[in-house]
């Protein structure tokens, strides 16, 4: 076992380094200080923790206390004053639905930025690149109020220079703008990004229906948002890889797994097609009839834990995503932690990824 992790220094613990018996406890503690925080601050969050009797002092990941992620939908949860609240963020949401809403404060809203920033930097280096985002310059319009949209827009944009918009206001394919950007940084790596759908139907699709190719060999393709359109079309992920390739030679392609209510903490797929948890999340799988906890290949409810949320009680939440765990420390990549699959929604929850609920 390796030095113990310093608590007070959070965002420098090592991306993917910590194997299981050197993250468990650094995450418990930190995990525990977040009950205690949020069950001070957040009356709500106290009188659900109450209710159930949970263990604010719990002994094991497992005995954490845990929000169904949709009580976001229908109450405003705060763990601070509200005059310290500096964004809102707001799930996706088709009409007549109810949508998220996290409120960050500074705190908060800057560890978001440095993990993600460590998390991403793992996969493509520490060198911003030129960057080209698969949607229109409008959906970053709004600095203040966030969707998940503009947030993983803005949020990724770290990460890039010199970036370009590859579609329309319309959200059709700006080819001109596109093959320009290209030109400027031919022989350089380039990195995209984009919501899984948006990328399916304004790139991928949009250039077979015009016989169009875009040369991004050395492109690096980061996405996520949701799978459940593609699904519906019968589009697996190889498929959307293999089809992407031939329109555009992209061969390096992450796809990440995230929400809203947990901005940041993302988990990004590997080399070898695994999501990982990084130093600063883990994910349980739990029995959707009794919640208990499940072991690797056995599908379940994903239960997302996170150090991030600070100002609002969502360290500990219940998806409505199946999946199960694969593994721990033991990847073919290299990385430690957890690494899982994720299977899709629960049968009649509602959709939500951010690419799932764009509509022209």
């Amino acid at each position: 076992m390796s030095d113990p992790i310093v608590l007070s220094d959070v965002p420098q613990w090592p991306v993917f380094a910590l194997p299981k018996a050197d993250k468990e406890p650094a995450l418990l503690d930190e995990l525990q200080r977040l009950t205690r925080l949020h069950y001070e601050g957040c009356p709500q969050y106290r009188a659900i923790v109450d209710k159930l009797g949970a263990k604010r002092e719990a002994a094991t990941l497992e005995e954490l206390p845990f929000l169904p992620v949709r009580l976001f939908k229908h109450e405003q949860l705060l763990s601070v004053p509200r005059s310290e609240v500096i964004k809102t963020m707001t799930s996706s949401g088709t009409s007549g639905q109810n949508v998220s809403q996290i409120f960050l404060d500074k705190q908060t809203s800057a560890l978001q930025v440095k993990v993600l920033s460590r998390i991403v930097g793992d996969f493509i280096g520490p060198k911003r690149l030129p960057m080209l985002v698969i949607d229109c310059r409008a959906t970053v319009a709004d600095r203040y109020r966030f969707s998940a949209r503009t947030a993983g827009i803005l949020g990724f944009s770290i990460f890039g220079r010199d970036v370009e918009y590859a579609l329309n206001d319309d959200m059709s394919l700006n080819l001109e703008a596109t093959r320009r950007f290209l030109d400027k940084h031919r022989d350089q790596p380039v990195l995209l990004f984009g919501f899984t759908f948006i990328v399916w139907q304004h790139l991928v699709e949009a250039l077979e229906a015009c016989g169009e190719t875009l040369p991004l060999e050395r492109g690096i393709l980061i996405h996520g948002g949701g799978w459940k359109q593609l699904q519906s079309k019968a589009v697996s992920a190889d498929e959307f890889k293999r089809r992407l390739q031939n329109v555009a030679g992209v061969a390096r392609v992450h796809n990440y797994y995230g929400m809203v209510e947990q901005t940041g903490s993302i988990f990004v797929e590997c080399e070898h097609g695994h999501l990982h948890a990084s130093s600063w999340s883990d994910v349980i799988i739990r029995d959707p009839l009794d919640f208990s906890a499940l072991p690797p290949g056995k599908p379940g409810l994903i239960q997302l834990l996170s150090v991030i949320p600070h100002s609002y009680p969502g360290h500990s939440l219940l998806s409505e995503d199946q999946g199960e765990i694969v593994g721990v420390d033991d990847c073919a990549c290299g990385r430690h932690g957890t690494y899982f699959k994720v299977h899709g929604r629960i049968q009649n929850a509602e959709t939500r990824g951010c690419s799932d609920t764009y509509s022209r």
